[in-house]
């Protein structure tokens, strides 16, 4: 009996058939003039890469930049962007051996090695034909995969290979729904069989309490890919692809969560102290999961991790201009200074990993980072079954063709910071199908078109559905009602949010330029190092439960200290608060006031560099 995978809900639209608009664009842009954009001019490990003809053995970076790089030259329509990409693919395709492996470590590195770098270079293939249409790309991972599947039947998989083998499935996948060889399922099972087995790690959990050692099994990054495993295997195996990836999230949450929807790993868990790390590596690879999780189970829960993500973690370990970066980002972030490492706070990270900078802790961030925005665009609308979802509200059009038909739909918004969301959807001739809009479970009351709409109980994953013939022009509103709330947090701290976006008390900064040399690599202004040092307290308690909203209407660097488009005015008390090397404590000392209240203003997280997120609640006694 042939096999079949279980189809996707929702699948992707090609890059050349989405426009990113407004904010979402300028965040683009800015990424694209940045660090990612500029990365293959400046940085060695990915300039003077020995795939290209240098001398660095940097296969990793390469392709984690690349991973990003692609979509985000495809989304811009830039041909010299397009043209310095492929350099590098065409090296990669022209590059593989005869007996079909492919991998950009020398050739007695590849024999019973580790196979991770192989799984990311024909995750990078797919989606360079994705956007492309490279005709060469499914002859070269066929090749690849066959060769693969010689290799693991006499040596097993073994350190990030294991960890990480599901990744391996997204080509395998890609190029089954192709061809339908059955072999490629057979590889899947053996990678299966062969890889970490997160279900018996988290079935058995015993990493509640974090420990300051380096583990393939509590590895931020590690975890957060596998999100996605189960699920990616549900295609074969059937079952509800959305179950095991929400018992890790309640785990994760549980022992290890933050204010801003992920987990602390700096490296490896890091418990729920908001003064421990996640490393950026990992949020855009647990955005990615969601992605995934999103597509193969269509739920809207995945959109909403995703975009609380998206909109919170993601921008507040970039700087504003994006040529610096973070590696571990801090809920609680005073300073960014040098941590002495006989003083090391962070698990395995080292003391300069929450610097903003070129290379902070590792390369992987670095290059890595480059893929949470443009595959963000990319889950902006989502094909379905009948028709067309509007996912992830972020400014864009699509324009596809439906039964043949040419259709543009197009999201019209400054959400998160504007609860308006406009669709237009536009059909050349007559053509009937369904238009999904999600509906975010974090709302307090929705209305489309003036009616109100039900938030739960939604038998179509969370979506409200809009069937009918499309010809001509249509223009549908969207309002969604989202109050502040006041969120408990361990230790009897709290948080602020507000629909998708955690708030947090800005602190004045001062940014110091570091530039120098280390190991060959020079940092050298844009892409230099900072400290970032305070010049405001920061050492408040929240004392009121009233919020007043102000809105402005400068979108130049939606996520900037300066230009953040909302904000949030309450009222806040001094308190006793201790801190060494520019890390505070985990908690005050003292829940006494020592201050008068003072009205003060909270901005989005995203729009932070330095901030308090996590505060005590102080009773002021009248």
């Amino acid at each position: 009996m042939a096999t079949t995978l279980k189809a996707l809900r929702l699948t992707t639209f090609p890059p050349r058939e989405l426009q990113p608009n407004g904010w979402l664009l300028t965040q683009l842009k800015l990424q694209a003039e940045g660090l990612a954009g500029n990365l293959d001019k400046v940085w060695p490990d990915v300039r003077d890469s020995k795939l290209i003809g240098g001398d660095r053995d940097s296969g990793e970076q390469v392709l984690y930049w690349l991973d990003g790089f692609l979509p985000l030259a495809y989304l811009m329509g830039n041909r010299e962007m397009i043209d310095r990409a492929n350099r590098y693919v065409n090296a990669i395709i022209e590059g593989q051996r005869p007996d079909g492996q492919i991998c950009l470590r020398e050739d007695n590195e590849i024999e019973g090695g580790d196979l991770w770098e192989t799984f990311l270079t024909l995750k990078v293939l797919v989606v360079y034909h994705d956007c492309s249409k490279d005709n060469r790309v499914e002859d070269v991972i066929r090749k690849a995969l066959w060769a693969l599947k010689g290799r693991i039947r006499i040596c097993t998989l073994q350190n990030w290979g294991a960890a990480r083998w599901f990744e391996a499935l997204i080509p395998i996948f890609w190029l089954f729904e192709r061809s339908r060889e059955e072999w490629l399922i057979d590889l899947a099972m053996t990678l299966y069989e062969q890889g970490v087995d997160y279900k018996k790690i988290f079935d058995n959990w015993r990493f509640e309490e974090p420990k300051k050692e380096w583990n393939f099994l509590t590895h931020g990054v590690n975890i957060a890919m596998a999100l996605k495993s189960d699920a990616l295997m549900t295609r074969i195996l059937g079952g509800d692809p959305s179950r095991f990836a929400r018992e890790m999230v309640n785990l994760l949450t549980r022992y290890h969560g933050t204010a801003y929807g992920h987990f602390t790993a700096d490296e490896c868990l890091a418990g729920t102290s908001p003064v421990q790390g996640s490393e950026l590596s990992s949020v855009v690879e647990a955005m990615y999961s969601y992605e995934h999780l999103l597509q193969i189970s269509g739920s809207r829960e995945w959109a909403d991790k995703l975009e609380i993500l998206a909109f919170n973690a993601l921008p507040a370990a970039l700087s504003p201009d994006m040529w610096s970066h973070q590696c571990s980002q801090m809920v609680n972030q005073i300073a960014c200074i040098p941590i002495p490492e006989k003083k090391i706070h962070f698990g395995t990270c080292n003391g300069d990993s929450h610097l903003f900078g070129l290379e902070a802790n590792c390369g992987g961030c670095t290059a890595n980072s480059s893929q949470g925005w443009p595959k963000l665009a990319l889950s902006t609308f989502l094909r379905t079954p009948n028709g067309i979802a509007a996912a992830v509200f972020a400014p864009a059009r699509l324009h596809t063709t439906v039964n043949g038909v040419p259709v543009a739909c197009e999201i019209d918004t400054n959400y998160p910071f504007r609860n308006r969301i406009t669709f237009t959807i536009e059909a050349q001739d007559n053509v009937t199908f369904d238009f999904l809009i999600r509906i975010p479970s974090f709302a307090n009351e929705v209305q489309i078109n003036g009616e109100n709409i039900l938030i739960t109980g939604y038998h179509t994953h969370g979506y409200h559905t809009l069937t009918q013939n499309w010809k001509g022009f249509h223009l549908i509103e969207m309002t969604i009602r989202t109050d502040p709330e006041i969120v408990a947090r361990p230790n009897n701290l709290v948080s602020v949010r507000r629909g998708p976006l955690l708030y947090a008390l800005p602190i004045h900064e001062q940014w110091t330029r570091r530039e120098y040399t280390k190991d060959g690599v020079e940092r050298k202004f844009p892409y230099c190092d900072y400290e970032i040092t305070p010049t405001s307290r920061w050492n408040y308690g929240l004392c009121s439960t009233h919020f007043e909203l102000e809105e402005s209407d400068d979108y130049s660097a939606p996520f900037s200290p300066q230009n953040a488009p909302v904000a949030l005015y309450t009222k806040i008390v001094e308190v006793s608060w201790g801190a060494e090397n520019g890390v505070c404590n985990p908690l005050p000392d003292s829940l006494d006031p020592i201050s008068v209240p003072q009205r003060r203003r909270l901005i989005p997280y995203g729009c932070t560099n330095l901030r308090m997120a996590e505060l005590p609640f102080i009773n002021i006694k009248k």
